[in-house]
């Protein structure tokens, strides 16, 4: 845990008892503050209230009395309207902040020299958060590492000299830390997301660009507009990122057809092989990971090495199984066409498992790459529409249920003629018609795979 001292002898109120909710309770506890924490469900109270914590309805506390309003990231800040509580504090003239804020004014006051390295994007900022942290620990450094990748920033050991904190925020994170100042802050892409939550791209991308303008020092890919201007605006140290052919006169990394090369062109690195690293958007998390663990005295041959080991993330182009010629992959994190897009660039002969609860759009955008599906197999509430999009495209298979796809994509793909064919879960779509979540639905393909013949 990393006690929160900035709040010593002060209320404060925290709205919001999920996991972070809850670890920040205790650490703002063992940092000396009074807390006064809720939550608008009540098992989530009663949950808090069960392991000794201080519950108080908020809507009968005098916000002028709190030093500040802690908020828990899935509450609204701005968009569609502030939250209940966002308002009692502007009244009040309270600072609204989040958990990572509180790290931030730790660090500063603890160990202001500690490395911190930040890590946002629209997308593969978990792989990228991962992929850093597992280098960094195979070279034998502290790491410490989580925020939006799963484990609560306050419940980390606390910052320290020789400790790298490795952090990946979301949006929703950053807006919630105002002096957020990263001794390496990583901007990975900028796609349109949560606009519900930000109002406009434009407002989106702004929250994200502040991470890289609090930064010591700065990563940033340049393979969207947004995120190239975010580089360019730059001031201090910037190492852009870019995948493909680089431009004449460009001074960052790139990375192309499985390799990862210096600014002077030199090779630092070869990918082909590491399944966990296959395709273009990983070949920019790995781009990424090459220029932050330099910039972290990490040789280039633990690099490498720390590349090669790295086992991947679950539900992310998993590799779950071989049965013979035929390779397993779970991509259930794929909800969206825009994630199924990436998995589906890194692979052909696909025997492709799609379907669930469909998102706007569905997976017409997917269109130019059905020529390297084989077959599908159509799964849950979205089956009816998306044998729509495939018709006469490619052909398909209604199988309803994920038990029944899996055993005969597995059939299809055995029986294949291709070199590798491959068996991939990459739903395109919401899993919670039919399962609790992705990780759920990514879990029982997982044991599927397992109990074939």
């Amino acid at each position: 845990m990393t006690p929160v001292t900035c709040f010593a002898g002060r209320k404060v109120a925290l709205f919001g008892l999920g996991g972070s909710g809850l670890a920040t309770v205790r650490a703002l506890l063992a940092g000396g503050a009074d807390v006064l924490a809720w939550d608008d469900s009540p098992e989530s109270t009663a949950r808090a209230r069960d392991q000794g914590v201080t519950v108080f309805d908020l809507t009968e506390a005098d916000f002028s009395e709190f030093a500040a309003l802690v908020l828990a990231p899935g509450v609204p800040l701005t968009h569609p309207v502030p939250h209940w509580t966002v308002e009692r504090a502007r009244v009040a003239g309270i600072p609204v902040i989040g958990d990572i804020e509180l790290f931030v004014q730790e660090r500063r006051a603890l160990a202001p020299g500690a490395p911190f390295v930040a890590i946002t994007g629209t997308n593969g900022k978990s792989t990228t958060t991962a992929l850093i942290a597992h280098i960094l620990a195979a070279a034998g450094r502290d790491v410490q590492m989580g925020g939006n990748i799963g484990t609560a920033i306050l419940s980390l050991e606390p910052p320290a000299p020789d400790r790298i904190h490795v952090i990946e925020l979301s949006s929703f994170q950053i807006d919630l830390t105002p002096s957020l100042d990263p001794s390496l802050g990583i901007l990975l892409n900028i796609t349109p997301d949560h606009l519900d939550r930000h109002g406009t791209l434009a407002d989106y991308a702004a929250i994200k660009a502040r991470l890289v303008a609090g930064a010591d020092r700065a990563i940033v890919g340049i393979d969207d507009a947004l995120s190239r201007a975010i580089a360019d605006a730059r001031t201090g140290p910037c190492v852009r990122i870019h995948v493909g052919t680089p431009e004449p006169g460009f001074d960052g990394l790139s990375a192309r057809d499985g390799m990862v090369f210096d600014v002077d062109g030199t090779r630092i690195a070869d990918l082909t092989g590491i399944g966990s690293l296959r395709g273009a958007h990983n070949w920019q998390n790995a781009a990424v990971a090459a220029a932050c663990v330099r910039a972290l005295g990490i040789s280039d041959a633990d690099l490498v090495a720390g590349l090669r080991s790295f086992p991947g993330l679950p539900h992310r182009m998993e590799e779950v199984g071989r049965r013979g010629r035929v390779l397993f992959v779970n991509d259930s994190k794929a909800t969206n066409a825009d994630s199924a897009e990436k998995a589906l660039t890194a692979f052909r002969d696909i025997h492709w498992i799609l379907g669930g609860k469909a998102k706007e759009g569905g997976i017409e955008p997917l269109a130019p790459l059905f020529d390297r599906v084989s077959h599908a197999y159509l799964i849950g509430a979205a089956s009816d529409a998306f044998s729509a999009t495939l018709e006469g495209r490619v052909p398909y298979t209604a199988c309803g249920t994920l038990a029944v796809a899996t055993a005969a994509a597995a059939r299809a793909a055995a029986a294949a003629v291709a070199v590798e064919p491959v068996v991939l879960l990459s739903p395109a779509c919401a899993s919670y018609d039919q399962f609790r979540s992705f990780e759920d639905r990514g879990d029982q393909f997982r044991n599927l795979v397992r109990g074939l013949a």
